[in-house]
């Protein structure tokens, strides 16, 4: 059996019951939990709304004075 990342031969037990070899795991488990480069996290977006929102706010307060 081989690994579908790296196509190298699993040798452990762990890793073909896994399906994978331990440093391709590694390096899976990290482009799970990243954004791909120039890509902006939801997080990111909801403080660019916020800060939309807030200057919206002040325009409509300003136009209702």
């Amino acid at each position: 059996m081989n690994c579908p990342v790296c196509n190298r031969p699993l040798k452990s037990p762990r890793s073909i019951a896994k399906g994978i070899g331990p440093v391709c795991e590694i390096k899976v488990k990290k482009l799970e939990n990243s954004p791909p480069e120039g890509q902006i996290t939801i997080d990111e977006l909801l403080d660019k709304q916020s800060e939309k929102d807030e200057i919206n706010a002040k325009d409509v307060v300003q136009a209702i004075s």
